[in-house]
C-alpha cells in the first residue's frame, strides 16, 4: 500500500510540473509578454502593430510579424516596421521564440550583456540597420542554438568580444558597416560551421588576414572590404573549396595572388581591387570554372593576361588601373557567358579580339587608358545587347563598324583621343535610347545625318576635334534633353539655326574653331541655364546681342576673333564672368565703364574701333567723344548740384518727408510679412550704441521702433567688393523668403541699396542658444526639459527643411550660435547665408570650397565638398553634444586635435570597454553631463537616450547617420514614453 502511494505520490508530481510548465508557456502569458514589449520598449508612432491585442481570437499567433508553431510563436519579424524604442529583451522571455528580427527600424541604445542574455534559446537574431551604439554585448557558450547573428549597419564601436568565438553552432555572422576597432577577430576562425563571414566597413587597426582562415572549410563567403587588411593573401586560402564569393577589396594586401586560389573550384566572384597586389596573375585561373566576375583592378599586378583566365565563363572581368602588359588574348571572343569586359587603365597592347562579342551577349566594355591599335571588333554588339562602349585614349584606327548604327540598345559611347577616320554610321546618328556620345580628337568626316532628330534621349553631344562639315542642322533642335553640345575644331559653317535657343536644359554650347556665319541668336529667354558659351574663332557678324546680360548663371563667354561690329552692350555689365573675351572682332565706341579696367585689356584688344580714356593698350578716344564725354560728366555735374540746392530747400521748407520718399524711391524694398513701419524708421537706427552682434557677414542691431515693435537688423559687411557677400545676402533671400515654420527665423523684409544690403528679422529675446549654453547671464542655467524642447525644435526645423521643402533646402552651418531662442527659450534655425538648395533628383551638389564651422563639420564633407543632408544631421549631432555636455564643440580641455564627439566617445569607452557592469556606462555618462542642469536620475535616464541619437548622428559613415525625420521620430519616442511613464 505504501509503495502504491509513493508510485501516485510521483504520478502526481510529474503532472504538477508538467502542468506548471505548461503554464508558463501559455497563450495569456506570451501575450502579456508581447503586450509589454509594445507598450514599454517597443514605439510604434504608426500603429504598424495595432493588431497586437489582448481581445483578438487566435491571439497571439494571428498578430502582426508573429509566426507559431502548434499555437506557440517560434517566430517575431517586425523588419521594415518604422518602430523606435530600446532593444526589446522582453521579446526573449518567451522561450519558444527561435527566430526575432528587428532589422531595418529606427531602435536605438546600447544592448547590454544582461539583456542579450534572455535571449539564448534563439536560433537566429536579426538587429541590422537600426542606430544601436557602444559595445557588442557577449555571447557566451550558452547561445547553443544560434545559427544566424547579423548586427550590421549600427554603430557598434569597440572590439568584438572574445565571447563571440565560442558561437560554435555560428553560420552566418555579418558585422558589416559599423565602427568596431580592434584586430583583426582571429578567434573567429575556430567557428568551423560559418558559412558567411561579413566583417566589411569596419575600421580595425591594421592587421593581416590569419593563415587560420582556412579552417573554415565551410565558408562560402568572405566579405572583408575596408577593414585595413595588410600582409599577404594566406597559401591556405585555397582551402576553401566551398567559397562562392571571396571579397578583400579596398585594403592594404600586398604580395602575389597566391597559384592555390586555383582550388576554390566553387568560386563565382573575386574582388581583389584597391590593393598594392603585385606580381604575375597565376596560371591556376583554369581551374575555376565557375567563376563569374573578377575584378583586381587598381592594384601594382604585371605580365600577361593568361589564356586560363580569359577561358574562363566570366560575367564580369575588371583589371583597371594596374601595370598589366601584353595583348588582349583572343580566346576571350570564344567565351559565350562574356557579359562585362573592364580592362581600363593598364597597358595593354595589341589588338581588340576580332570575334569579340560574336558568341557572347556582351553588355559592357571598357578598354579605355591602354595603348590598343588596330579596328574596332565589328561584332561588338552582335547579340544586340550591348550598352556601354567605352575605348578612349588609345591608338584604335580605322572606321567605326557599320554594325553599330543597329545596335539598338546602345545608350553610352565614349571612343575619344583616338585615330579613328571615315564617316559615323548614319544608324549610329539616331538610336533613340543613345544618351551619351563622344567622339572627339579622331579624324572623323562627313555631316551630322538630320536623323539624329529621332536621338530624343541625347543628352551630351561632343564631336569636337574632327573633320565633319555642313552645317548646324535644324534637326538637332528637337533633342530637348540636351545639356552639353561641343562641336568645336571642326569644318562647320552656315548660319545658326534660330530654334537652337529653344534648348532649355542646356548647360554649355562650344562651336568655336568652325566657319560658322550670320548673327548670334538673340531671344535667348529658354537658356536660363547656360553658364558656358563659346562661340569664338568663326565668322559671325552683327552686334553682339544685348539679351547675353540676361543670362543669369553664364560664367564663361568667348566671342573673339569674329566679325562682329557695333558698341559693347551695358547690359554685360550685369553677369558676372569667370571667362570674357571679346577681342578681335570689329566693335567701336567708348568701353564701358565697367569693363574699363586693366583687367579687361586683353578681352578687349584687336578691335580697332575700341577707344578707352584710360586703358594704355586701347587708342585714346577721339576729340568728338572726348567732348561728349565731358559733356555727360558736365551735364551730370550739374545735376548734382542742382540736387544738392534742391535738398537745401526743402531742408527749409520742412518737406523732408517728400524727399525721404524719393530716397526710398532708389532703394530696393522687399516686404514677406505684414509690418506696420518703413525703412527709413530702420536705417537711422542701425547705430553703435544698437549692436548686439557681429560675425564674418556682417553687424547686427537691435531696433524698437515706434509702433512698438522690437527687430533685430543685419546690415552686410562690403557688398560692392565682396561678391561672397552678395551671395550670402541671396541666399538668405531667397531661402528665407519662401518658406515657414515655427522653428526657422522669420524674415521680414530686405533693404536693397547701392552699398549696403539689409535684412530684417523677428527678434528673438534671448539670443543664441551658443550665447546661453556658454556665455550665459549669472544664473541662468537652461534645466534639462529646456534643453529636450530646443534639440526638439532644433529637428522639426532641419527636417522640415530637408523633408519638406521642394527642392530640399541643406542649411550647411548648423551650429549653436545660429540656433536663436525666443522669450520662452523656444528655438529657430537662423543664418541661411551658406544654404544650399539640391536638385530635382535630389542628388548631392558639390561646391567649390569647405562651407561651416570648425568643430561642426561632417569629416567627410571636408574632402568630397558634397552637400548632403547627412552633413546637417552630423552638425545637429554636435548640437545635441554641446546641450548634454554644456561644453564647446573644440573646448581646450578635450586636449589637441580632439573634438566634441572624440572626446565624448572616448569617455564612454573608457568607462564601458568590454565590461559587463553598467554602472561602469552610468559612471561615464556622470563625467559627461553638464552639472549646471541638476538633472534628476530620471532625467538621467533620458538624457541617455539623447547621448545615444547625438552618436549616431555623428558616426562617421553618412549612410549610418538617420534622416532628421527619424531623428524626430526618435526625440518624439522619448517624449512618447516620458509620458507612459508619467501615467503610470
Amino acid at each position: 500500500m505504501a509503495c502504491s502511494n509513493l508510485i501516485f505520490f510521483l504520478i502526481l508530481s510529474l503532472v504538477l510540473a508538467f502542468s506548471t510548465h505548461a503554464l508558463s508557456y501559455s497563450p495569456t502569458d506570451t501575450i502579456n509578454v508581447l503586450l509589454k514589449a509594445k507598450n514599454y520598449q517597443l514605439i510604434d508612432s504608426e500603429n504598424r502593430l495595432h493588431a497586437w491585442a489582448n481581445k483578438t481570437l487566435y491571439a497571439p499567433c494571428d498578430w502582426t510579424g508573429i509566426t507559431c508553431n502548434a499555437s506557440r510563436v517560434i517566430s517575431i519579424d517586425l523588419s521594415s516596421f518604422n518602430v523606435n524604442g530600446s532593444f526589446p529583451d522582453e521579446l526573449c522571455k518567451i522561450h519558444t521564440l527561435q527566430h526575432l528580427n528587428l532589422s531595418d527600424n529606427n531602435l536605438s541604445g546600447t544592448i547590454s550583456s544582461h539583456s542579450i542574455s534572455l535571449c539564448s534559446h534563439l536560433h537566429t537574431l536579426n538587429l541590422s540597420s537600426n542606430y544601436f551604439v557602444g559595445n557588442l554585448p557577449d555571447f557566451g557558450d550558452h547561445f547553443t542554438n544560434l545559427t544566424s547573428l547579423d548586427l550590421s549597419s549600427n554603430n557598434f564601436s569597440g572590439h568584438i568580444p572574445e565571447s563571440f568565438g565560442f558561437l560554435q553552432g555560428l553560420k552566418v555572422l555579418c558585422l558589416v558597416n559599423n565602427m568596431l576597432t580592434g584586430t583583426f577577430p582571429e578567434f573567429l576562425t575556430n567557428l568551423t560551421e560559418l558559412s558567411d563571414l561579413e566583417l566589411a566597413y569596419n575600421p580595425f587597426q591594421p592587421s593581416p588576414l590569419p593563415s587560420s582562415i582556412g579552417k573554415l572549410m565551410m565558408l562560402e563567403k568572405i566579405f572583408f572590404s575596408s577593414i585595413n587588411l595588410n600582409g599577404v593573401i594566406p597559401e591556405c586560402i585555397g582551402n576553401l573549396s566551398a567559397l562562392r564569393n571571396l571579397d578583400l577589396s579596398y585594403n592594404s594586401i600586398s604580395g602575389k595572388i597566391p597559384s592555390t586560389i586555383g582550388n576554390l573550384v566553387s568560386i563565382e566572384q573575386i574582388e581583389l581591387y584597391h590593393n598594392q597586389l603585385s606580381g604575375e596573375l597565376p596560371n591556376t585561373f583554369s581551374n575555376l570554372k565557375s567563376l563569374l566576375y573578377f575584378d583586381a583592378s587598381e592594384n601594382k599586378l604585371v605580365g600577361r593576361i593568361p589564356e586560363s583566365l580569359a577561358a574562363l565563363p566570366l560575367e564580369s572581368f575588371a583589371l583597371n588601373d594596374n601595370f598589366i602588359r601584353g595583348s588582349i588574348p583572343q580566346v576571350l571572343s570564344l567565351n559565350p557567358n562574356l557579359y562585362q569586359l573592364k580592362l581600363f587603365n593598364n597597358n595593354l597592347t595589341g589588338t581588340l579580339p576580332l570575334n569579340l562579342g560574336r558568341h557572347s551577349g556582351l553588355v559592357d566594355i571598357d578598354v579605355s587608358g591602354n595603348k590598343l591599335e588596330g579596328t574596332l571588333p565589328p561584332y561588338l554588339c552582335y547579340g544586340k545587347k550591348l550598352e556601354r562602349l567605352v575605348a578612349f585614349n588609345n591608338k584604335i584606327s580605322g572606321s567605326i563598324p557599320e554594325l553599330y548604327g543597329e545596335c539598338t540598345s546602345l545608350n553610352y559611347v565614349r571612343i575619344y583621343n583616338n585615330n579613328l577616320s571615315g564617316k559615323l554610321p548614319v544608324g549610329l546618328w539616331n538610336l533613340s535610347g543613345l544618351e551619351f556620345l563622344e567622339n572627339r580628337n579622331n579624324r572623323l568626316e562627313g555631316s551630322i545625318h538630320p536623323s539624329i532628330s529621332n536621338a530624343r534621349s541625347l543628352t551630351r553631344l561632343l564631336i569636337s576635334g574632327n573633320n565633319f562639315s555642313g552645317g548646324f542642322i535644324p534637326e538637332i533642335c528637337n533633342l530637348k534633353e540636351l545639356v552639353v553640345i561641343d562641336m568645336s575644331f571642326n569644318r562647320f559653317s552656315g548660319q545658326l539655326p534660330l530654334c537652337i535657343t529653344i534648348l532649355k536644359n542646356l548647360e554649355k554650347l562650344d562651336l568655336h574653331g568652325n566657319m560658322f556665319t550670320g548673327v548670334i541668336p538673340s531671344t535667348l529667354s529658354s537658356w536660363r541655364i547656360l553658364t558656358d558659351l563659346n562661340l569664338s574663332n568663326n565668322k559671325f557678324t552683327g552686334a553682339i546681342p544685348s539679351e547675353l546680360g540676361d543670362l543669369q548663371v553664364l560664367t564663361y563667354l568667348d566671342l573673339s576673333r569674329n566679325l562682329l561690329s557695333g558698341e559693347i552692350p551695358v547690359n554685360l555689365l550685369k553677369l558676372k564672368l569667370g571667362v570674357f573675351n571679346i577681342s578681335f572682332n570689329a566693335l567701336e565706341g567708348v568701353v564701358p565703364v565697367g569693363l574699363d579696367n586693366e583687367v579687361f585689356v586683353s578681352s578687349l584688344i584687336g578691335n580697332p574701333g575700341l577707344c578707352s580714356p584710360g586703358l594704355k593698350l586701347l587708342p585714346p578716344c577721339s576729340k568728338h567723344k572726348a567732348l561728349s564725354f565731358c559733356k555727360v560728366m558736365l551735364f551730370s555735374v550739374v545735376v548734382l548740384v542742382s540736387l544738392g540746392l534742391v535738398i537745401c530747400l526743402l531742408i527749409k521748407t520742412q518737406r523732408l518727408l517728400s524727399f525721404h520718399e524719393n530716397i526710398r524711391r532708389s532703394l530696393k524694398i522687399t516686404t514677406f510679412q505684414r509690418i506696420g513701419f518703413n525703412e527709413e524708421d530702420l536705417l537711422s537706427e542701425l547705430l553703435d550704441e544698437n549692436i548686439i552682434g557681429s560675425g564674418g557677414s556682417g553687424k547686427v542691431y537691435r531696433v524698437k521702433l515706434e509702433t512698438g515693435l522690437t527687430v533685430a537688423v543685419k546690415k552686410l559687411f562690403g557688398v560692392n567688393e565682396n561678391t561672397e557677400m552678395e551671395q550670402v545676402f541671396q541666399s538668405e533671400v531667397e531661402t528665407l523668403g519662401n518658406i515657414r515654420h515655427v522653428n526657422i527665423v522669420k524674415l521680414l523684409l530686405t533693404c536693397n541699396g547701392e552699398d549696403f544690403r539689409v535684412l530684417v528679422y523677428e527678434y528673438m529675446a534671448n539670443g543664441s542658444l551658443g550665447d546661453v549654453l556658454h556665455r550665459g547671464k549669472v544664473g541662468e542655467v537652461l534645466d534639462w526639459p529646456k534643453r529636450y524642447e530646443i534639440a526638439e525644435g532644433v529637428a522639426h526645423g532641419l527636417a522640415y527643411l530637408h523633408h519638406d521643402c521642394v527642392p530640399t533646402i541643406v542649411h550647411r552651418d548648423v551650429k549653436s550660435n545660429n540656433i536663436l531662442l525666443d522669450e520662452e527659450y523656444k528655438p529657430k534655425l537662423a543664418d541661411f547665408g551658406l544654404a544650399k538648395t539640391l536638385n530635382k533628383k535630389g542628388n548631392c551638389e558639390c561646391v567649390s570650397r569647405v562651407a561651416g564651422s570648425y568643430g561642426y563639420i561632417a569629416p567627410e564633407y571636408a574632402y568630397t565638398l558634397e552637400v548632403k543632408e547627412k552633413s546637417d544631421v552630423y552638425s545637429f549631432g554636435v548640437v545635441l553634444l554641446e546641450l548634454i555636455t554644456g561644453k564647446r564643440p573644440n573646448d581646450s580641455s578635450f586636449g589637441d586635435n580632439q573634438d566634441i564627439v572624440n572626446w565624448v566617445r572616448a569617455v564612454l569607452s573608457s568607462y564601458y570597454q568590454g565590461s559587463t557592469d553598467t554602472g561602469n556606462y552610468w559612471e561615464g555618462l556622470f563625467q559627461l553631463v553638464d552639472p549646471g542642469m541638476g538633472a534628476s536620475i530620471h532625467e538621467y535616464k533620458e538624457i541617455e537616450k539623447v547621448l545615444d541619437i547625438a552618436l549616431i548622428c555623428t558616426s562617421a559613415f553618412p549612410d549610418n547617420r538617420p534622416s532628421m525625420r527619424n531623428v524626430v521620430e526618435l526625440l518624439k519616442g522619448l517624449k512618447l514614453a516620458r509620458s507612459s511613464h508619467a501615467e503610470m
